[in-house]
């Protein structure tokens, strides 16, 4: 009986989600124009970047909840965040402006070249944080290191920069 109910839930989720997807207006359904069936991605502005980096840094801030002794060595830490997100911004800028050429396939040799120099800067980065970090990390409570975890996992997971797709290159 138990059985019965659980196979008759799941099969009422996904018929209700087929529904909804076949319901819903895009390519497939032909409720767009052709010329409104691509959408573009939404790209964030400097300042989309420069808001969401404060509210990042201030969510950090605000979850450790900072003795007024910790609060001292706090401003090294932001001042770190800030420089990496700015170096972060340029060098996505520049990639962004580089030329391209559609034709022509990317050498693989300059590709890694590629990818290793944007690995280098990432680490660069990744270290300038973490020696900016470690003397308020070694006044955090257990409780405020458990919840830095909990935060970085959340609001500052590697960033990936121009080229530094999960799998590879992106394609473009």
């Amino acid at each position: 009986m138990k059985q019965a109910v659980i196979a008759a839930t799941i099969a009422a989720l996904l018929s209700g989600s087929a529904i909804a997807y076949a319901a819903a207006p895009g390519p497939a359904s032909g409720a767009a124009p052709a010329d409104q069936q691509k959408q573009e991605r939404w790209k964030p502005s400097a300042q989309d970047r420069a808001a969401l980096t404060d509210a990042r840094i201030a969510a950090l801030k605000t979850g450790l909840t900072l003795t007024p002794d910790q609060e001292k060595l706090w401003p090294a830490v932001e001042t770190a965040l800030r420089d990496v997100a700015k170096d972060r911004a340029a060098r996505m800028a520049a990639f962004a402006a580089r030329p391209r050429d559609a034709q022509q396939q990317p050498d693989p040799i300059a590709r890694l070249r590629f990818q290793a120099d944007m690995m280098n800067k990432r680490a660069a980065d990744l270290t300038k944080i973490a020696d900016a970090a470690q003397p308020l990390y070694q006044t955090l409570d257990d409780g405020q290191k458990h919840r830095l975890q909990i935060l970085l996992r959340q609001e500052f997971r590697p960033m990936r920069g121009p080229g530094e797709g999960q799998h590879g290159p992106r394609r473009g």
